[in-house]
């Protein structure tokens, strides 16, 4: 039985698969690193194929940067 694996109630492990919202999101990573899916989650939080995250952050660079004199 997989909610075993997991570490939590039978109650929990089968609202995670009806895909509950209330759920924490560490049953369900755990969850996904138990049926081994582990990698697909690193995917999904990885900053880098975060294209408007990427976009947003380059907006916010400065375009100006002053360099102060040595003392």
């Amino acid at each position: 039985m997989n909610d075993l694996r997991v570490g939590v109630s039978k109650a929990t492990y089968l609202r995670i698969e009806r895909g509950d919202p209330t759920v924490g999101m560490g049953a369900y990573a755990m969850t996904f690193y138990v049926l081994g899916f582990g990698d697909v989650l690193g995917n999904v939080v990885d900053r880098k194929d975060d294209e408007l995250g990427l976009q947003l952050d380059e907006d916010n660079v400065p375009k100006r940067v002053r360099v102060r004199a040595a003392r």
